[in-house]
């Protein structure tokens, strides 16, 4: 694993936060992320996806070769490896039973990568583990009891009372529906430390190509393995550093779009389904959704007198986005700039995402905006967001 503490410890921020945090309010007060070993720049993708597969369609081949240049992913890290394709030659067979095995792989990465951010998070931090009150844990990558949430809280040495919560199976908006349940904690839990961990790998859904899942080609262009962690609470102490105040938060799910995101468990794993209308639908709904949250700000009017970190599924949802709210020339620069480094990786990619953010704000003099949207879109449809305030 490849474990990434964001530039170190908790001694290398820069003194106060630019504004004072609002009592009681819950912050994100430290980041931390962390992937597999295996880096897989785009254009390698292709013949290794082809050759793995014995795929021997020339068609199919082209068809990936447009989507790998369409999502604007440069680079990934995943967990399948040649060695994992050697041990389990099944993966790569139409229609096998492999369930067993991909969770055989599937649950140690899972918890491997989602330690080592928590760690790298932890550092960040600069306090000890045994601090920690409560474990937020989201996967859509691992199946089993007891959970992933009790493992990475035995791996770490947390306290056997710590609370925890697993959510499981939300998709891309997970990381925010964590912000919004670790916001939940935090401010209702007085002097409460509340660790969220992300971590994601796509070996349940990894297949050979087929005519007849056209959707395949689309994850195997645009999806990333990895893990993110924050550390969420209220009330900062003058040791800790808070960088982004989560003010106010918002589930909404648009009636009658429940089959245009599905993923189906089955013998052969993960089948997913993503239906072309997706970017449309939240081109239909963003503004009122958006303008729900802004007006929690008071005074704010404008989509670009604030800051955006969304989670970018893809290179036409952040199109769509930017043209629909007329966003000005790099307010989705964050965004665009994580799917370009990562690739869609799930619910790990908002704090991907909200690191850069938080570093792009800092080097303005002023401390750039003060407020700003944190946004994600996942099955359901369903929009998470979170009314977030620059410190």
């Amino acid at each position: 694993m490849s474990p990434t503490a964001t530039n170190g410890s908790h001694n290398h921020h820069s003194g106060s936060p630019v504004r004072a945090p609002t009592p009681g309010k819950a912050t994100v007060l430290a980041i931390g992320k962390a992937f597999p070993s295996q880096l897989v720049p785009q254009e390698c993708l292709v013949e290794g996806y082809i050759r793995d597969t014995k795929c021997g369609d020339l068609a199919i081949k082209e068809k990936l070769e447009r989507l790998c240049k369409t999502t604007t992913v440069k680079t990934r890290y995943t967990v399948m490896s040649k060695e994992i394709l050697d041990k389990y030659p099944e993966l790569t067979s139409e229609g096998s039973p492999t369930i067993k095995q991909r969770l055989d792989i599937a649950n140690p990465a899972v918890l491997e990568m989602a330690k080592e951010a928590s760690i790298a998070c932890i550092k960040d931090w600069g306090r000890s583990a045994v601090d920690i009150t409560h474990v937020v844990y989201v996967s859509s990558s691992e199946i089993r009891l007891p959970g992933g949430d009790l493992h990475l809280a035995a791996e770490l040495g947390l306290r056997s009372n710590v609370g925890r919560v697993m959510l499981y199976f939300l998709g891309c908006y997970g990381g925010v529906t964590g912000l919004r349940v670790a916001k939940d904690i935090a401010e209702n839990n007085p002097g409460s430390r509340v660790l969220l961990t992300t971590s994601e790998t796509t070996i349940l859904g990894y297949r050979p190509p087929s005519n007849e899942r056209p959707y395949d080609l689309v994850g195997a262009a645009l999806f990333g393995d990895g893990a993110a962690a924050v550390i969420i609470g209220a009330d900062p102490s003058p040791q800790e550093s808070p960088f982004m105040e989560l003010s106010h938060a918002i589930q909404q799910f648009i009636p009658g779009t429940q089959g245009i995101i599905e993923g189906k468990l089955s013998e052969e794993g993960i089948n997913f389904k993503l239906g072309r209308e997706l970017p449309v639908k939240i081109e239909e709904n963003i503004e009122a959704f958006c303008k729900s949250l802004m007006a929690r700000a008071g005074g704010i009017e404008r989509f670009n007198d604030m800051f955006w970190a969304v989670h970018p599924g893809g290179p036409a949802i952040l199109n769509r986005l930017e043209s629909t709210l007329k966003l000005e020339n790099g307010k989705l620069d964050c965004s665009r700039r994580a799917l370009m480094d990562y690739g869609n990786v799930s619910s790990n990619t908002i704090f991907y995402v909200m690191e850069y953010m938080r570093d792009e704000l800092r080097k303005k003099s002023d401390g750039g905006e003060e407020w700003g949207l944190a946004l994600a879109f996942g099955p359901g449809i369903t929009f998470e967001g979170i009314l977030v305030r620059s410190l």
